[in-house]
């Protein structure tokens, strides 16, 4: 799932590549801003077939946080 979260990232940061681990943040990643998150959960959505309530996006601290809602979403 994090290479599929990867290639979301670059694509909505127009980056030519993202490494992604469980313990990124926003913070170790200059382009990811607030627009940029909002750009990345409608990807995400999109992607999973899946919505986001607004406190489970204030609740994302960091990718692995993000790479567990989707599986509890997903499966």
């Amino acid at each position: 799932m994090l290479s599929e979260l990867s290639e979301i990232f670059a694509d909505v940061m127009d980056l030519d590549e993202v490494e992604l681990r469980d313990a990124t943040t926003a913070e170790d990643i200059e382009e990811w801003d607030s627009l940029s998150n909002i750009r990345l959960v409608v990807s995400i959505e999109r992607k999973y077939k899946i919505k986001f309530a607004n406190a489970e996006i204030e609740a994302l601290r960091c990718v692995g946080d993000l790479v567990d809602t989707i599986i509890r979403k997903t499966s």
